[in-house]
């Protein structure tokens, strides 16, 4: 593995991490990326170890206790991640309806600007035209 470090990124392994105060409260991504970075950091920092193939308790139930032990870890994690994923997912709809609904209400603002425009125009035209017949017609 090469040491080559990237913008931006601390080149001793540890994870950058935001700073959260009591004033402003981590939005649901970020969460989720501080759940990711602190499991993957227990798993790398704490290794598994298997224990003596020589001790008497390397059977079955050595077995069992070890299956147990990493796939219960495992799914625990993965389905507190399953939900936080899927808190992410309801908060970016929730997002995707809500700039829908702005792009339409500006759709619709956009329209009627437009229309009270041209209702301006077209009365200044008419203003003008009387304006300039009137003139016409002193000369």
């Amino acid at each position: 593995m090469s040491n080559v470090s990237k913008p931006g990124r601390p080149t001793d392994g540890s994870a950058v991490r935001p700073t959260e105060t009591a004033d402003t409260p981590a939005t649901p991504l970020e969460s989720v990326e501080g759940e990711i970075r602190e499991f993957v950091r227990r798993d790398v920092t704490n290794p598994r170890r298997l224990p003596h193939v020589d001790s008497p308790d390397f059977g079955s139930g050595n077995v069992n206790f070890l299956i147990e032990r990493v796939a219960g870890t495992s799914i625990k994690e993965l389905d507190h991640l399953i939900s936080e994923l899927q808190t992410v997912r309801d908060y970016l709809q929730s997002e995707g309806e809500r700039v829908q609904r702005e792009i339409t209400n500006y759709a619709q603002v956009s329209q009627a600007a437009m229309s009270s425009a041209k209702v301006i125009l077209d009365s200044m035209g008419q203003w003008k035209s009387t304006v300039g017949t009137g003139r016409g017609e002193r000369s």
